[in-house]
């Protein structure tokens, strides 16, 4: 039931102690404040790091040759180890209950692209279909590279949204049309867009795809390749793969078992594994800080209403002395710290959410590292009410003092 007499004596008591009020309001609100803003600052700094995995296969694989470093079978270490495509087929033949695609390619020099009077130099490489299930590239309009395209050895090209802008009138349709790289023209079947932020995006976006077949006719290597991706079935750990790899391509190209040095690895699948643990470390780091905060607040709102009490004594005694029941003087009290509390811990909780919306507006579409601050409301509000219970549970702790003073010694007291 609401008892106006009651909230009558709660702003009484506010409106007379302004600064002390202000003060434990302050600290209450700085706890949640704080607490939002370094949640959706964090959040911002995991978007922007993850964002430069982009779509990319989290259960991939990337791995190349290097030269060996060790003599093996009568042949001296420092070969050039070279893949082929005999080494994808053994792969994909081997670990086909395990790898779900595997992408070889192979780079071409860079050189000046042209079209209608437009150039620009891009990278230039070739690739088969797989690359677009394990690679952050999506496709924006047209098709991939497909099986008859690096069957066929067709002349064909997938370009970057990047170099579709530059060589292409803004409202051209690209789709159909040629490009010239080294005297050679190709059509174009496709544009892809990068699901990665910042400047590798950029990079992915300025790229040309042709099929890998075509590549290796045109740099007449016709049974090489420069690397190759792989992206694992679900549930199967990359780790669990990578070194039986290892060990089949050492046993085709005769590299010594302990031969460390003859490959190099992108294991995709640890790399994300790390940076997950690095912000399983700053979220915990901000919610100690956080909690502390908050804590902090909370004590402060506790420490007031003993004072309250305290200069309160005469008047709770009077109280009690007129009839007052132990409820009912435990209820005054608590409901003044939770009023507080609560009306402190809901500005902090508004004004850390316009900080992180402020935040992100002035940040736009993020840079490399940073983008997209957002506050998780449901994380906020629970942590808001657990504010709002503390607060009631230090309330109590005076409270309870109030209800157990004695009238007769509050009435002497000076």
């Amino acid at each position: 039931m609401f008892d106006l007499d009651k909230w009558q004596e709660i702003f009484n008591t506010i409106s007379k102690h302004k600064l002390r009020t202000g003060l434990t309001a302050l600290g209450v609100f700085w706890g949640i404040f704080m607490l939002v803003f370094l949640m959706g600052a964090g959040k911002g700094l995991e978007n922007g790091v993850t964002g430069l995995f982009g779509d990319r296969a989290k259960n991939s694989l990337y791995m190349g040759g290097r030269f060996t470093s060790k003599p093996y079978k009568g042949m001296a270490p420092g070969r050039s180890i070279r893949f082929t495509n005999d080494d994808v087929t053994a792969i994909r033949s081997r670990f086909k209950d395990q790898i779900a695609y595997v992408a070889p390619r192979m780079w071409m020099a860079s050189g000046e692209v042209t079209r209608k009077g437009m150039s620009a130099a891009f990278d230039v490489r070739g690739d088969g279909p797989d690359l677009i299930h394990i690679d952050p590239i999506k496709i924006f309009e047209g098709r991939f590279i497909n099986e008859l395209d690096v069957n066929e050895k067709r002349k064909v090209a997938v370009i970057g949204r990047q170099v579709k802008n530059v060589l292409f009138e803004k409202d051209e349709n690209a789709i159909g049309e040629y490009i010239q790289f080294k005297g050679v023209e190709y059509k174009v079947i496709g544009i892809v867009k990068s699901s990665r932020r910042g400047n590798q995006g950029m990079e992915d976006e300025k790229t040309i795809f042709l099929p890998l077949s075509t590549v290796q006719q045109i740099r007449n290597r016709p049974n090489h390749i420069g690397w190759f991706a792989c992206a694992m079935h679900p549930n199967v750990k990359v780790s669990a793969v990578e070194d039986k790899i290892k060990v089949l391509l050492k046993e085709r190209h005769s590299i010594a078992p302990n031969d460390l040095q003859a490959f190099w690895a992108e294991n995709v699948e640890e790399q994300f594994a790390e940076v997950q643990g690095l912000f399983f470390g700053i979220e915990f780091l901000v919610w100690f800080v956080g909690i502390g905060s908050l804590l902090a607040g909370v004590i402060g709102v506790g420490n007031i209403m003993l004072i309250v009490v305290k200069e309160r004594t005469k008047e709770i005694g009077i109280r009690k002395a007129l009839g007052a029941t132990p409820n009912s003087i435990v209820s005054m009290i608590l409901l003044e710290s939770v009023f507080l509390t609560t009306i402190a811990g809901y500005i902090g909780l508004a004004a850390g959410t316009i900080v992180v919306s402020l935040l992100n507006v002035a940040v736009g579409e993020g840079t490399e590292f940073y983008g997209n601050p957002e506050v998780d409301m449901g994380v906020a509000v629970t942590a808001l009410i657990i504010l709002i219970i503390c607060g009631a549970l230090t309330g109590l702790v005076p409270a309870m003092q109030a209800s157990r003073v004695n009238p007769v010694v509050a009435l002497k007291d000076e």
